[in-house]
């Protein structure tokens, strides 16, 4: 929460002073990136209670090693499923309260201005690490964070039970999706998700990038941060019937390719 007044005046404040200046010159289109933070938790099912959008887990379950999420009564396993665009915004950390605030302006200006907001979500973004510090950029994601710790010799590092479910998309397919919004104008106000379609639990990533470098195994701690998501994968099918966006790397061979310069 210390990062949230960087997070408002950049996301927010800025976003708002942009708008106002395309507002002024008459601009009608924008393509604003969002982020797969902005779900929070995500959606869930249970096999007697239906679809279920739950909130924080307990300390208490956390504590005990119960990571999944349980239907309030019944105490039922809940099953994830992917999130379409509509599902409810339920941001968790000051980053995706701000990336929610800014696709607010954004729909705010389109419904006063009639000008068309096409709004990316990309997913866990990962790739091309290419003259970059792996220390420096550990920050930027969770696949970054285990490039890091392979490259300075230790084990990637696992939390909760490596079972959380993500889905990992190559930054060269979210700049074709990109391009690919740019020349498919959408008007109104239009989100999609941005991903590669083919959710890998933590887990996964952390054991594939581990034997493509011949590093440790990864450690799964048991540890937990209470902000985490449990599961949290989208579904890809509106950005391919509407801009024809499809992602092209599988995370099995991005991740590998990722983490191959440290070698």
């Amino acid at each position: 929460m210390q990062e949230g007044p960087n997070f408002a005046a950049h996301n927010d404040f800025g976003t708002a002073v942009l708008l106002a200046a395309m507002e002024r010159a008459g601009i009608e289109r924008l393509v604003l990136g969002s982020s797969v933070s902005v779900y929070g938790e995500g959606r869930y099912r249970g096999l007697r209670s239906g679809p279920f959008f739950p909130g924080v887990r307990l300390r208490g379950d956390l504590d005990r090693g119960m990571f999944d999420h349980r239907a309030p009564r019944t105490g039922e396993i809940l099953t994830w499923e992917t999130v379409g665009e509509d599902t409810p915004l339920r941001p968790r950390t000051a980053y995706a309260a701000s990336k929610v605030a800014q696709e607010n302006y954004a729909m705010a200006w389109s419904a006063t201005t009639g000008g068309g907001v096409t709004v990316l979500r990309y997913h866990h973004v990962y790739g091309d690490p290419i003259g970059e510090n792996p220390a420096l950029t550990a920050h930027s994601g969770v696949a970054a964070r285990f490039r890091a710790e392979l490259a300075a010799g230790g084990a990637p590092f696992v939390f909760e039970d490596g079972g959380q479910v993500r889905d990992f998309v190559h930054v060269r397919d979210i700049a074709a999706a990109t391009v690919a919004v740019v020349q498919r104008p959408l008007s109104g106000f239009a989100p999609l998700n941005i991903a590669s379609g083919h959710p890998i639990t933590l887990w996964e990533v952390a054991s594939i990038m581990s034997r493509a470098c011949g590093g440790p195994r990864p450690v799964v701690s048991g540890q937990y941060r209470m902000t985490d998501a449990r599961h949290i994968a989208a579904n890809p099918e509106r950005a391919r019937r509407t801009v024809d966006f499809t992602a092209a790397i599988a995370p099995e061979q991005g991740l590998a390719d990722y983490v191959m310069p440290i070698r």
